[in-house]
């Protein structure tokens, strides 16, 4: 090594040490004249000498005047929204619910949620390779060139390890209100500021804006936090690793009566029954801090039970967002409307005079059903406070004034509005159990035809809707059918429109089975479900419509992320014969219900092909040891995290432990290092 590179090294490991110490632990160990000193010293260096130059040099940050573009980047974690709840009754409940789930007393955290940009950070080996927004949950913008210009972003860790973290970019309020007296047109709100700067063409603008971060979680190579026990022992060796981890931290449950203590937090606990008043607490606080927090989330602690509770394709079911209450306007009930959903499930909807709340116009509101409406004792004309609970969703809050005291409050119909069915009660809400019913069958091909699902070209919602009205289709299926003798003479029907639909249909046959699969409409069925099912090895419908006539719930519910809940609900789906006979018509008209075998790349063969791989232990050729299931996807096969019956083969390493034992217990093939480098120097 030569001495240049030896000082350059030098320098970068005591720059970025003085940048931890001053941005993570708020507690600086060098004048600003040593760093700048240092740091100029470096970005000399470093210009006569570019390829000495580390990835984790503290020069990158300052950022650059290139413009860049913000490629989509898929993820490779979960990145899901959270349930809601708005009061501290409705956290407590759902505490109560998630325990009996699973039959077992559990312990909650809860930590402040920032109202700020949420980001992914993927670190390989240590350094920082990739910062990707949320996006829609499977895709978001790389912004890594302006990531690296966050002080409090860690560029390497202090471990070597591979890991993806979510976190939060916010913009203190002393920041933004000394940015905004600058401006001519004031911005919004820190948020908007904050994401806005994320999205920069140019680095150097973004490196001028003081964001900040807090990171919340994180997800290892096998999704699994390797032997933490807890979230709270995962947050605490994130904050080894030298991530920016909010202190404040709720812990309440059945372990807080022993001494639950992190080193730098600060941490409240108590029994489960003191999880309101600890809401109630931090609701007051909220005034009082130097960010903005739009609510809490509250986390469901253990790590193994997460895994069996699983996702739904919205949001996990092992945790819960508690949002503050939402800006509010008073309004007058028009009227109570009911729409049949997709599903079949009845909604009373209050047609309300158009206010103005939070920058949008509301005039429909949400009533959720009967007992809601039982609760606020409401009827049309009443005068009602809206609001829009976590600023998006409005609703009716409670009744101010009552209108014609004569109408009693209003009550759901007892028979279907769209098609007559008599109405049956499942919990607190009505279905319409007919599933030919017009409004059901509205919304089953809307959802099929979305943009994304089935993204058909020239079929929307309002074009579907005239197909339903004239007769002409009465379920996705018979899209499938259609000719242009068919479409004739419809109301808006040109020649050119109908060969434009029949186009898209088409060329819809071609959507992956992983979007067909998540286009039927089956609960619990997203693209996210879909996506754990082919990668456990469910890579075509016959082998999920065989799963679900074995009654295989045990056998899914050990998928990582699906849980047994999701998986007796798509499996019991599988088995009904309206969607057996749609599966049926939908693949004899030429749609995808097999995953693509994968092939090779860069001309290897593909040995692996129909082969599901995990790997365990730790491997001398292989470090990290993800870099052997890269070798397996090279070559056809598929990667997994967790043993199942799907799985085909083990690689198995030293220490390896558990699942090897599961492996060789279910039948599953194992293969050692050694045999693992033969097979790939045959190919």
């Amino acid at each position: 090594m030569s001495d240049i590179q030896k000082e350059i090294d030098q320098l970068t490991d005591m720059l970025l040490s003085w940048q931890h110490d001053y941005y993570i632990e708020a507690r600086p160990s060098a004048t600003d004249a040593e760093y700048d000193r240092a740091f100029d010293r470096l970005r000399i260096l470093e210009e006569e000498n570019p390829r000495f130059r580390r990835p984790d040099s503290p020069t990158l940050r300052v950022g650059s005047d290139l413009s860049s573009d913000l490629p989509e980047v898929s993820h490779t974690v979960p990145v899901l929204s959270l349930d809601k709840a708005y009061t501290a009754e409705e956290v407590i409940s759902w505490a109560g619910k998630t325990s009996a789930n699973i039959d077992a007393s559990l312990d909650i955290v809860v930590e402040e949620k920032i109202d700020g940009a949420s980001i992914v950070l993927y670190y390989e080996n240590g350094i920082l390779t990739r910062g990707v927004t949320r996006g829609n949950g499977s895709v978001g913008n790389d912004v890594t060139h302006n990531i690296r210009t966050i002080p409090s972003i860690p560029l390497r860790l202090s471990e070597a390890v591979d890991i993806a973290v979510r976190g939060e970019i916010y913009l203190p309020l002393e920041a933004f209100s000394r940015i905004n007296a600058e401006q001519e047109i004031p911005y919004a709100n820190p948020r908007n500021l904050a994401a806005g700067t994320l999205r920069r063409k140019k680095s150097s603008e973004a490196a001028g804006v003081p964001l900040n971060i807090f990171i919340y979680e994180g997800f290892f190579p096998e999704g699994a936090a390797r032997n933490f026990s807890g979230h709270h022992e995962l947050l605490g060796f994130l904050r080894h690793l030298g991530f920016r981890v909010n202190p404040r931290l709720g812990f309440f449950g059945p372990r807080a009566d022993r001494d639950i203590s992190l080193e730098g937090f600060d941490i409240v606990s108590g029994p489960l029954k003191d999880l309101g008043t600890y809401v109630d607490s931090m609701t007051a606080l909220r005034q009082n801090l130097g960010y903005e927090i739009d609510g809490l989330v509250i986390k469901v602690d253990e790590l193994d039970v997460r895994d069996r509770l699983g996702y739904t394709g919205h949001h996990p079911r092992w945790a819960i967002a508690y949002k503050f209450d939402s800006p509010e306007a008073v309004s007058t009930v028009i009227a109570v409307d009911v729409q049949v959903g997709r599903t079949g499930r009845i909604t009373p909807v209050a047609r309300i005079e158009p206010v103005l709340i939070g920058g949008s116009t509301v005039s429909n509101v949400t009533l959720h059903n009967q007992q809601y409406i039982d609760l606020l004792e409401l009827a049309p004309g009443d005068q009602v406070a809206v609001s829009k609970r976590g600023d998006v969703i409005p609703a009716v809050e409670r009744v101010i004034e009552k209108g014609d005291t004569s109408l009693p409050v209003w009550q759901m119909p007892e028979s279907c509005p769209s098609c007559g069915s008599v109405l049956n009660q499942r919990g607190a809400h009505l279905f319409c159990e007919n599933r030919r019913c017009p409004d059901q069958v509205q919304g089953r091909i809307n959802f099929f035809v979305g943009r994304d699902q089935m993204d058909i070209d020239n079929l929307g919602s309002e074009t579907a809707a005239v197909l339903v009205r004239e007769g002409k289709i009465r379920g996705a299926e018979d899209l499938y059918t259609l000719k242009a003798e068919d479409l004739e003479g419809l109301p808006g029907f040109g020649e050119k429109k109908i060969a434009l639909i029949l186009k898209g249909i088409e060329a819809s046959k071609s959507r992956p089975y992983q979007r067909v699969l998540a286009s039927l409409g089956i609960p619990d069925l997203g693209q996210k479900a879909a996506e754990l099912l082919i990668e456990a090895g469910y890579g075509n419908i016959d082998s999920l419509l065989a799963a679900a006539e074995a009654g295989e719930t045990e056998k899914l519910s050990e998928i990582h992320g699906m849980g047994e809940k999701t998986a007796a609900s798509i499996l019991e789906s599988m088995r009904d014969p309206e969607n057996l006979r749609q599966i049926s018509l939908l693949r004899d008209a030429g749609l995808n219900f097999e995953a693509e075998e994968e092939s090779g790349e860069n001309g290897l063969a593909a040995i692996f092909a129909g082969q599901v791989w995990c790997v365990t232990g730790s491997f001398e050729a292989f470090k990290p040891r993800s870099l052997a299931m890269e070798e397996v996807k090279k070559r056809g096969g598929r990667a997994v995290g967790s043993i199942t019956g799907s799985v085909t083969h083990l690689l198995a390493g030293e220490g390896a432990g558990s699942k090897l034992a599961k492996a060789e217990k279910l039948g599953i093939t194992v293969v050692n290092e050694a045999e693992f480098l033969k097979i790939l120097e045959e190919t």
